[in-house]
């Protein structure tokens, strides 16, 4: 049954990303967490610099280690040792040759959608690093923007607050509440619906297994 299943959401997959060739992105299918990281280290050459969007589906993908190798320059945000030094290391991550992230939804009609805290991730899908890859689970697939947008506030946005321990309402109740906190896990959003950026298009690695928030 789970084969089926999988085939089922592979026939899913093709049909977006069909979509997503017309909307100018460059799509790519991966069996696994495995086949994806395998894609990623084939897209980007040695010697690369590269910058991350802070993401679950990047931590277990588990190539960060490889890229603080020296065959490799990384704009290493989680190892920095204090915030000031990871800002400045994220501003200067916007001149990186790759910005490497995932997102919180994408939708049928080819857009993605994503809410960060602090507008890293949001500002470098849009500007900045010469080549963009976002890689997704099948579980983050919805059918609208609006669909993603309520993934974000009923889900995405609650469980990340939880997980990083900011002092927002959602981390207690598990509801966006909308709230105006310091820490506040939703403040820049961005529904991106064209692949088509200044430099090269935007390469999005679809997996076929749920992966992340």
């Amino acid at each position: 049954m789970n084969t089926i299943k999988k085939e089922l959401r592979k026939s899913d997959i093709l049909s977006l990303m069909d979509t997503l060739s017309k909307k100018n992105y460059n799509p790519i299918y991966a069996e696994n967490l495995e086949e994806a990281k395998e894609i990623i280290l084939n897209l980007i050459p040695l010697h690369s610099s590269i910058a991350l969007g802070g993401s679950v589906t990047i931590n277990q993908l588990d190539i960060i280690d490889t890229f603080r190798g020296d065959e490799y320059h990384l704009f290493d945000r989680y190892n920095q040792p204090d915030w000031p030094s990871t800002l400045q290391c994220m501003r200067e991550g916007l001149l990186a040759d790759f910005f490497l992230t995932s997102t919180n939804a994408i939708s049928k009609n080819g857009e993605l959608i994503q809410t960060d805290s602090g507008g890293n991730r949001v500002a470098s899908l849009l500007w900045g690093p010469k080549n963009v890859i976002v890689v997704c689970g099948i579980n983050k697939l919805v059918d609208t923007w609006q669909e993603g947008m309520n993934r974000i506030k009923e889900f995405v946005g609650p469980l990340n607050s939880k997980r990083i321990n900011h002092k927002t309402p959602c981390n207690i109740s598990g509801v966006c509440e909308d709230c105006q906190t310091k820490q506040r896990i939703c403040n820049f959003t961005s529904v991106i619906k064209s692949g088509k950026r200044v430099e090269k298009p935007i390469t999005i690695i679809i997996i076929n297994e749920e992966v992340g928030y």
